[in-house]
């Protein structure tokens, strides 16, 4: 991982509806080439937080900036990210090639080097045999591979997952996760990883920001978060879950 400069800084980020507080001056920085995972449980706040980060919500105060730049207002083609949503969100009527060539021609790319392009991430991604399938005849693992192949191909220098494998199989999560490593490793792309599973984010972090009632409570590396987790609510649940799912994984693998 590389540290020596900040690749993403929020600052005093604020978000309300209403009267409720969906962020409550929320601080921290990504280091380039990091893999930073949100944990925390529903209505937290961090899928708020992602979407305030791609440029899909606005916030009601403070700043995103990356690379130094302000970009709290910029458009979400113009920020140099991609998203992975929890549903996919795979054009039905359109192949994998189609998907995973779309992506392109939204961005102008002329269509023969759309479609090598496209064909090389397909390949690399291992969906080369289901190239011509849609996504109704492939398993929630070959969509999640479709959809992150259609990401990566625009080359964004950061990459958001929004809970990527909450309806996945445990085999096709581990699977996917090593994957998500190499990914990572290849294209040295900082992630940010939005889930509710703690177990997952422990296998796949750098460091674990840990969220509650729109909050960030501790933001730190795994090793770290277990040796001191700053309260109560951590231990609760983070630690005590995370030692539960281990247990029943490791029935799993028997």
């Amino acid at each position: 991982m590389n540290q020596s400069y900040s690749k993403l800084e929020i600052n005093h980020l604020n978000m309300t509806y209403g009267s409720k507080v969906i962020l409550d001056d929320i601080n921290f920085k990504v280091n380039a080439g990091e893999f930073l995972s949100v944990l925390g449980p529903s209505g937290c706040g961090k899928t708020s937080l992602l979407r305030i980060l791609i440029g899909l919500a606005k916030p009601s105060g403070g700043t995103v900036m990356k690379d130094g730049v302000d970009i709290t207002s910029a458009k979400p083609m113009e920020r140099g990210m991609g998203i992975v949503f929890q549903n996919y969100a795979l054009f039905e009527n359109m192949t994998v090639l189609g998907n995973v060539e779309y992506a392109l021609k939204v961005r102008k790319v002329d269509k023969a080097s759309a479609r090598e392009t496209a064909m090389t991430m397909i390949k690399h991604m291992g969906l080369a045999e289901h190239i011509h399938k849609k996504p109704a005849e492939l398993s929630g693992g070959q969509q999640q591979r479709v959809a992150i192949a259609r990401t990566l191909v625009l080359n964004p220098d950061i990459i958001l997952f929004d809970e990527p494998m909450s309806a996945l199989d445990v085999a096709t999560r581990l699977a996917l996760r090593d994957e998500l490593k190499d990914i990572q490793r290849e294209f040295q792309t900082t992630m940010i990883y939005i889930t509710h599973d703690q177990e997952e984010a422990f296998a796949l972090s750098d460091r674990i920001m840990v969220m509650e009632e729109a909050n960030i409570v501790q933001i730190d590396t795994p090793e770290n978060i277990i040796q001191n987790p700053a309260n109560d609510y951590v231990k609760s649940f983070v630690i005590d879950n995370i030692q539960r799912k281990i247990n029943s994984l490791a029935k799993y693998m028997r």
